[in-house]
């Protein structure tokens, strides 16, 4: 069993190229279900039936798991299963079998377009209340805040940027995505003028040896550290009063929102938030009432 789940753990992180975060996830899921196997006197992977995985998940519910926990450790042993089948450990693959409990979509809080607009108004005017040169974490701190809004990259994407990136001639941003699936996402007139000053002042003074090519440095002049950059959000958007409580994830949303609220498609948001499924994007279709009404009223004819 401990050799099936070294050599699963290679299939996740070679093969299917899956990130570091989900390969610890589904692992622990695949030892938690191997152990559970082990105590009905199961020696092998290949006594593994469907009644174990159910089980295991019964198991789970039972201990109070979380709808969307259960949903994503139903998903890592189908995939456990198939992997094991068709590498001869199982001669059947049983979670073909193993349904999954739908999980509930709760929508996350997300700014009003003023409050976005104040988030980014207070980080550029503490940049401005600084010295000649500026200092350099309000800027970079600025820049995280307009990129996040502007682009609606998740904060992995953001921290992986490096200096090249950036084409500043287009505006746009060449993106590692999830999958390590590249694409390219346009970015605003405000955020390159944060990202001008950024580069010009406040990169300069947080440069290292050590730096090499990221373009978001930390305080010592490293790549700068996704939690780093949650603290920075969860700070700016705090300094707007009335503002909900949100992180990097939440700029994305309110993104993809207004995007939304102003006419965009469903497919262009698909696109730039680098979705593989129009079902994922969906979540973000939280359009107001009253732009619906616009759209029935333009559209119908008996509007």
């Amino acid at each position: 069993m401990a050799d099936a789940v070294d050599a699963f753990e290679r299939h996740l992180r070679l093969e299917r190229n899956r990130s570091a975060h989900t390969v610890r996830a589904y692992i622990g899921d695949v030892v938690g279900l191997l152990d559970h196997l082990a105590k009905l006197g199961g020696r092998r992977v290949g006594d593994l039936q469907l009644s174990h995985l159910r089980g295991w998940l019964a198991i789970q519910r039972t201990n109070g798991a979380a709808r969307t926990t259960l949903a994503r450790r139903a998903a890592a042993l189908r995939t456990f299963s198939a992997w094991a089948h068709r590498a001869g450990l199982i001669s059947d693959d049983p979670g073909q079998l193993l349904a999954s409990p739908r999980a509930h979509r709760r929508l996350p809080p997300v700014l009003r377009t003023d409050e976005a607009a104040a988030v980014m108004d207070r980080a550029a005017a503490v940049v401005a209340d600084g010295d000649t040169n500026g200092d350099p974490v309000a800027q970079r701190d600025r820049l995280i805040v307009e990129l996040l809004y502007a682009s609606g990259i998740r904060v992995s994407e953001l921290v992986g940027l490096d200096v090249d990136d950036v084409d500043r001639g287009r505006r746009t941003l060449r993106v590692l995505g999830k999958g390590a699936k590249q694409r390219t996402v346009p970015y605003g007139a405000a955020a390159e003028r944060a990202l001008q000053e950024w580069l010009v002042h406040g990169r300069p003074q947080l440069a290292r040896e050590g730096s090499g090519a990221a373009l978001l440095l930390g305080t010592r002049g490293g790549r700068i550290d996704p939690r780093a950059v949650r603290t920075v959000v969860h700070r700016r958007v705090a300094a707007v009063p009335g503002a909900p409580d949100l992180g990097p994830h939440g700029l994305r949303h309110s993104a993809a929102t207004h995007l939304l609220e102003g006419g965009a498609d469903l497919r262009t948001v698909q696109e730039l938030l680098g979705h593989a499924s129009l079902a994922t994007t969906q979540i973000y279709t939280h359009v107001s009432v009253e732009r619906l009404r616009q759209v029935y009223h333009q559209a119908h004819p008996r509007a």
